[in-house]
């Protein structure tokens, strides 16, 4: 059976969508099966995979609203190995609607757990919210990756967040883990970069990724052109940090099991 992933800062705009599209592809492009299951309601991963949400019958609204199977809802992302759930406006409402469903935090698990064994690691991208959406995300899940970006207030709400994953942890998911911290937007001729990387592993310790994303203009532009960074500028130095964040991602893998 493969492994869930949640993606997740409350924070918006720290790297959460870029990493949840590269660490995929390049997960891909190592020969793992990966599913992306996009439950933000803005669609970011959606979009910046090259995919339309204008035209979409099945998303990951109608897996967890209206019960749809997901096997039908998933699509290619036209990357070999790569398949994504999409995200669609309609989740903007699902919190709400989500209130009056029977067993509401476990919908996504419930879904989730019909493919799971048909892929190696499956993705989810969370808003960037406490909300119901993320509350099924960390239920379904076997663990959280906290992507942090170098910047003054990187550990504003970091404590909030911890303290929300150890809710979930006693009331809705036991074996809910921190899969690990990638810190994004480093930019190494600055002394607060390099103070925010000393201070997030103060905080995380082992759990700090030694790679770091540098900021890049490349690893920005890639999203408008729907392609990860590994199609859109392979020799870039977005694309080098993300195939070695790939590459320490697995060899972590293989030391835990």
């Amino acid at each position: 059976m493969g492994k869930a992933i949640a993606i997740f800062n409350q924070k918006g705009g720290v790297g959460k969508t870029t990493t949840n599209i590269n660490l995929a592809a390049c997960l891909a492009l190592k020969g793992r099966r990966i599913l992306i299951l996009d439950i933000d309601p803005q669609g970011n991963t959606t979009s910046g995979l090259g995919i339309s949400k204008k035209f979409l019958e099945k998303t990951l609204y109608s897996v967890l609203i209206e019960g749809v199977d997901p096997e039908s809802a998933i699509i290619s992302t036209g990357i070999p190995g790569l398949w994504i759930i999409p995200a669609s406006v309609e989740l903007a409402g699902a919190e709400i609607e989500l209130v009056e469903l029977e067993g509401r935090e476990r919908r996504l698990k419930d879904s989730l757990d019909k493919v799971k064994e048909d892929y190696d690691y499956i993705f989810i991208d969370c808003p960037p919210s406490l909300g119901l959406l993320t509350i099924n995300s960390l239920t379904a899940v076997d663990s959280v990756l906290i992507p942090i970006q170098c910047e003054f207030y990187a550990l504003e709400g970091v404590s909030q967040l911890m303290s929300t994953i150890d809710l979930v942890r006693q009331n809705l998911n036991p074996e809910l883990e921190v899969q690990g911290v990638i810190l994004s937007m480093f930019d190494g001729r600055t002394n607060l970069s390099i103070q925010v990387v000393e201070e997030v592993k103060k905080y995380f310790k082992d759990k700090v990724y030694s790679t770091v994303i540098p900021r890049n203009v490349k690893l920005a532009e890639a999203p408008g052109f729907g392609l990860p960074i590994t199609h859109y500028d392979p020799h870039s130095k977005g694309a080098e940090a993300y195939r070695e964040f790939a590459d320490e991602f697995l060899a972590n893998e293989e030391k835990a099991n």
